[in-house]
């Protein structure tokens, strides 16, 4: 998987990690992480499939969006990375933030794709959850705070090489990159909450059973709201799903690519 830089129109470089060959799946990943953060789905599914992850903006070697950008402007730069790719419709695949924004190309760009999965995405917090993550925003606007607290909510209290790999990435991500992408985070629960009813492809929406923040209520109400929606919830696992449950992660996306591509 070689490391590649695709140029928007405007001149801002995306970086895109890719594999494999066939019908094209994109992948977004979250907050502090980067396209690494893909790699066993990319390993796996590559043998059928044209596998592409990017660095979000502000992430890996994306470079930023203007400042003040918020999640309409993230689902924006998604829309104009398939464009440039040319290889649409897509399949396309998101993990926290980038389920979000996943879910927004879906409503507002139906025509750039063939299926939808939101991973560990939120929707509708309580106002108590919706306080608390605002709170962590401005901590991190502020350039303040640990990140044992984010690997303590993903990971509990395992110490394991998953952990430090992810904890790497926080370490390394671009300060303004991540706070950026944190407040379009924070505030983006509700963006395309009323909307999710437009999503007329096959939806996956899937999380973890011990996901506190991505909750299995939230991802059943996610699927229930989308016409062609499916809600999976892998017990025994937390935010970081994806990496900490790999071969269950990959087997339902397995299943959701082979859905029948048609819309309700």
């Amino acid at each position: 998987m070689m490391p590649q830089i695709l140029r928007l129109s405007d001149g801002r470089a995306a970086r895109l990690l890719e594999a494999g060959a066939g019908e094209p799946l994109l992948l977004i990943h979250g907050v502090g992480m980067r396209a690494e953060a893909w790699e066993p789905q990319m390993g796996a599914l590559a043998a059928g499939h044209r596998v592409i992850a990017v660095d979000m903006p502000g992430h890996g070697s994306s470079d930023l969006l203007a400042e003040g950008a918020r999640l309409p402007d993230y689902v924006d730069w998604a829309a104009e990375v398939i464009r440039r790719l040319g290889c649409g419709p897509v399949n396309l695949a998101g993990h926290s933030m980038g389920a979000l924004i996943a879910a927004g190309v879906a409503v507002e760009h139906p025509g750039l794709l063939r299926r939808v999965a939101m991973l560990n995405g939120v929707y509708r917090r309580s106002p108590e959850a919706r306080a608390a993550v605002l709170a962590r925003a401005e901590e991190i606007l502020r350039g303040e705070g640990s990140i044992e607290a984010p690997l303590t909510r993903w990971f509990g209290e395992d110490d394991g090489a998953v952990r430090d790999r992810v904890a790497g990435w926080l370490h390394t991500v671009d300060p303004r990159g991540y706070a950026a992408a944190y407040r379009a985070f924070a505030e983006g629960d509700l963006a395309y909450a009323d909307r999710l009813g437009d999503i007329r492809c096959p939806a996956l929406v899937l999380t973890a059973g011990g996901d506190a923040n991505s909750s299995p209520a939230m991802a059943e109400a996610m699927a229930a709201s989308a016409p062609l929606g499916e809600a999976i919830v892998i017990a025994g696992h937390r935010h970081m799903v994806n990496l900490t449950a790999p071969e269950a992660v990959t087997q339902a996306m397995r299943r959701w690519l082979q859905r029948q591509e048609v819309t309700a």
